[in-house]
């Protein structure tokens, strides 16, 4: 974790409070950063954390599971 935050240029405190859900909103710059160092494109740091919860049901798909 170390080396991660150090080569995203934010502090391993920084990256633990967003790992841990502490920063609810991290910067688009940080996320960027973090996203690059790990390989990661931002599409798919996106698709990542739109994933449903399971057992949760999507906006709009309740009205179409009910028809």
């Amino acid at each position: 974790m170390l080396e991660t935050a150090l080569d995203a240029g934010v502090s391993p405190e920084t990256l633990r409070k967003i790992e841990s859900g502490r920063v609810a909103t991290p910067a688009f710059p940080t996320v960027a950063a973090i996203a690059e160092v790990l390989g990661l494109s931002l599409d798919e740091v996106w698709a990542e954390i739109n994933q449903p919860e399971p057992g949760t049901v999507r906006r709009g798909e309740r009205e179409r599971l009910a028809s």
